[in-house]
């Protein structure tokens, strides 16, 4: 179950990553946050990404071997990289409408996917 839980717990995590790095590209562009200062828009970006700590934390610390998970530290972060690509490709398709997945970014999901299958024998 601690593995179904750090997925869970990754995948939340991710949501918060990737709008805490690239939400602030789409509130620009609905002229909501055009006008502020870079230093407001790191402070906005980090708000988020102190959710997003709240969710990888635990996700790691539930999933690591040596706290009675099922992952290594190198599983951890294969796992983590596939799961952030994944959660990225959904919101960026969903809040920025126009992202087209081409045959490259399939390729790279597959590298990814065989990264897992090397990292898990």
């Amino acid at each position: 179950m601690s593995g179904l839980y750090t997925i869970i717990l990754l995948i939340c995590s991710n949501v918060f990553m990737t709008l805490a790095w690239y939400g602030h590209l789409k509130l620009s562009q609905a002229g909501i946050s055009s006008d502020w200062p870079l230093i407001a828009v790191i402070g906005f970006s980090w708000m988020i990404a102190g959710i997003e700590y709240c969710f990888l934390v635990p996700a790691n610390r539930i999933g690591f071997i040596d706290n009675g998970g099922p992952f290594t530290l190198m599983q951890l972060k294969v796992i983590q990289e596939v799961v952030s690509l994944i959660v990225f490709c959904v919101v960026a398709n969903v809040i920025f409408q126009g992202q087209q997945l081409h045959w490259n970014h399939l390729a790279a999901l597959v590298c990814l996917i065989l990264a897992v299958y090397f990292i898990f024998k």
